[in-house]
């Protein structure tokens, strides 16, 4: 556990002090958010600031290469894979942040990045089914990694919407994946050689959510810098090959039978993890089509925009989706992780009614001063 904290500092230290670096750089090539119609800020801010989590990542890779207790990791290509693709879709949104890319240019960028993760060897190679087990995967796994990793890169960028927010969900995500990971690599429920196979997701969560956590302060409402494509795309792109490192190489026959729930609930993680920004995402898919506009069409009617409609300042917008976030990933944990999913579902309902009238206490309160 010592080393993963060391490479958390070492993420959100190095994010922390190159962001206004970052910040620096996007003014000086332009890249500046001007306000829109559906935005919530009202003074162009600059961009970019993914180009700092990703110095972040790439620190904190190069440092737990030289603990020997994470040496280990460096044996499998996931975190090779994490850090090309992530460059590639860094890259990409650089150039939207800097001087705009259509959607259909994004997404085949996306494909690319998503690709050459498989190439080098991240992919799902098994799923794992509830009464079936493990099911290898052939050639299908590659359509199935790449669609994975799209969906996750465009519900992050998709809840990209008020200062804070996409950080902030990212690095809950992270965490709650990492405390999942590390539960199964710490020797709770696996041994040998699949302790050290497990930890490659391990890490990618940890990175990932210290330069999340050393980007947020600089972008906490209010905000003085946004991160961009560059930043929301590496976050999704990171959460999709942390799960895809476990999820796809993980079986039912590797746990002993008295783990059944924890190993079922691999199956489910991901979407416990990402239910806030996938929610999102098809809403606003269906939201679209059924308007006969493009899905990647922006408007102002995701989740956040409608907690602001509501009556919520911004700030209490975005610790509203903190909250629904935290509930759903760490529930989904807490559930797995103590074997107990009946006694974790009953509190989880019960804090998601107390969510719930928080959500819509604005309104109730217009409702009592009407009436």
């Amino acid at each position: 556990m010592r080393e993963y904290l060391l490479v958390l500092l070492v993420a959100a230290s190095v994010t922390y002090l190159l962001t206004p670096v970052a910040r620096r750089v996007a003014q000086r090539v332009g890249a500046m958010a001007e306000p829109r119609d559906r935005d919530v800020h009202s003074i162009p801010t600059p961009r970019l600031g993914g180009l700092a989590m990703y110095a972040g990542v790439c620190a904190a890779f190069l440092t737990a290469r030289e603990l020997p207790a994470l040496q280990s990791v460096f044996a499998y290509s996931d975190v090779e894979a994490v850090v090309v693709g992530g460059g590639l879709v860094v890259l990409l949104g650089f150039f939207d942040d800097a001087f705009g890319l259509d959607a259909l240019t994004k997404l085949a960028g996306q494909v690319v990045a998503a690709g050459v993760m498989v190439l080098i060897g991240l992919q799902i190679v098994t799923l794992t089914l509830p009464g079936v087990g493990a099911v290898a995967l052939g050639p299908e796994g590659v359509p199935l990694t790449i669609a994975l990793a799209l969906l996750t890169v465009n519900a992050i960028n998709f809840v990209d919407g008020l200062d804070g927010l996409a950080a902030g969900v990212g690095a809950i995500a992270a965490l709650a994946f990492f405390t999942f990971s590390y539960s199964l690599s710490s020797g709770q429920l696996t041994s040998g050689v699949l302790q050290e196979r497990i930890s490659s997701p391990t890490l990618i969560a940890v990175v990932l959510a210290g330069a999340c956590l050393g980007f947020l302060p600089h972008n906490f409402n209010p905000a003085r810098v946004f991160m961009g494509d560059t930043g929301s795309m590496l976050i999704g792109l990171m959460l999709a090959g942390s799960v895809t490192s476990l999820t796809g190489q993980f079986s039912f026959s590797n746990l002993p039978p008295s783990t059944a729930f924890p190993a079922l609930f691999i199956v489910l993680l991901p979407l416990a993890v990402l239910a806030v920004p996938f929610v999102d995402l098809l809403l606003a898919v269906v939201r679209r089509t059924r308007a006969g506009r493009s899905p990647f069409a922006p408007d102002k009617a995701h989740l956040h925009h409608r907690l602001l409609e509501i009556g919520h300042s911004q700030t209490r917008a975005v610790l509203i989706m903190y909250f629904w976030t935290a509930l759903l990933a760490f529930g989904g944990v807490a559930a797995s992780v103590t074997g107990g999913p009946l006694r974790v579902l009953s509190v989880v309902i019960a804090l998601a009614l107390v969510a719930l009238v928080l959500a819509t206490l604005p309104r109730l309160r217009a409702a009592r001063r009407r009436a």
